[in-house]
């Protein structure tokens, strides 16, 4: 696939995932959270980010009224097509419900002149962005996860490392199949071979995903969470594996170095279900179940009786 080509790819991809005849596969937003796009200034770059905020919290948006909200920063998957439109089900159900201030990063996807490193910047510096600014997008500091999505994952599991090392503490990380290789080691998973030709994800898509995410010269290991030198430290993550994956042991095995690492780690598997399975409740039921976990684990992680911790 050539540049133009995968551009153009992108491109109707992404219409067809935003356009309203899609909601029967990815599901309908939740009423109760109201849906936006705002641009975040980052360093050399606006960013758009979808942001989701439950209608029944009365706040001004400096943290007055009824107090502040948790936030999540959500991060879609795709890798080199994706829209944060396409998880609008989950993500404004835990926006309306928890309630949270939910923010889902339309990081730049992974292009010939945009590789890995973009997005996982793109992740990063969102979360930095909404903490230094908490007070005026009525946000708790002390109450923040991250979610992601297949690639979207990736980048949650390496701003949760970075955010470790700046001192950022974070409450929980929710990884949904997540892709944590982009080593040469990345297919050598049994369950890619297994599932080489699944209807969601199949070898030639993550081969291409690697080409793009990691040009020549670049340290693969920086970019793979399963590589990390250090995984200790590191908030509660609760990670969600569909077995008909070709991913799904990129899950398992994070789990079990979280766990090694002493970072807790709740590993959920859904039988049957396939990848980026949670993006398509209308036609996959495991997604309701693997929902309701998420929005369990968060309520958990992110209830203000916890106290709020020292950043």
């Amino acid at each position: 696939m050539t540049a133009d080509e995968l551009a153009a790819f992108r491109d109707a991809e992404n219409r067809r995932r935003a356009s309203p005849d899609m909601r029967a596969i990815t599901g309908h937003p939740d009423p109760g959270a109201a849906i936006d796009w705002q641009e975040v200034a980052l360093p050399g770059r606006d960013l758009p980010v979808r942001v989701y905020r439950p209608t029944g919290h009365d706040s001004d948006g400096d943290g007055a009224g009824r107090g502040e909200l948790p936030l999540v920063l959500h991060v879609h998957g795709g890798g080199f097509v994706g829209t944060a439109v396409q998880c609008d089900w989950v993500t404004s159900h835990l926006a309306a419900r928890l309630p949270a201030l939910v923010v889902s990063v339309e990081h730049r996807l992974i292009a010939p002149d945009s590789p890995l490193a973009a997005a996982v910047d793109d992740g990063w510096d969102v979360l930095r962005h909404m903490r230094e600014n908490a007070a005026s997008w009525g946000i708790d500091p002390a109450r923040i996860a991250v979610f992601g999505e297949s690639c979207g994952a990736l980048i949650s599991a390496l701003t949760a490392i970075r955010a470790r090392e700046a001192g950022l503490r974070l409450r929980a990380q929710v990884l949904v199949n997540p892709a944590v290789d982009v080593t040469g080691t990345m297919l050598d998973h049994a369950s890619v071979a297994e599932h080489a030709d699944s209807p969601t994800l199949t070898v030639p898509q993550l081969r291409l995903l690697q080409r793009l995410a990691v040009p020549p010269g670049t340290d693969p290991r920086a970019l793979s969470p399963l590589y990390a030198d250090n995984l200790g430290g590191l908030p509660p993550a609760l990670v969600v594996v569909p077995t008909r994956d070709p991913l799904a042991d990129h899950g398992r095995r994070y789990a079990e170095r979280l766990r090694a690492a002493g970072t807790p780690a709740r590993l959920t598997e859904h039988p049957e279900a396939g990848h980026a399975f949670l993006s398509m409740p209308g036609v996959v039921r495991q997604a309701e179940a693997a929902r309701a976990e998420i929005f369990e684990f968060l309520r958990g992680s992110l209830a203000a009786s916890h106290g709020r911790e020292a950043l």
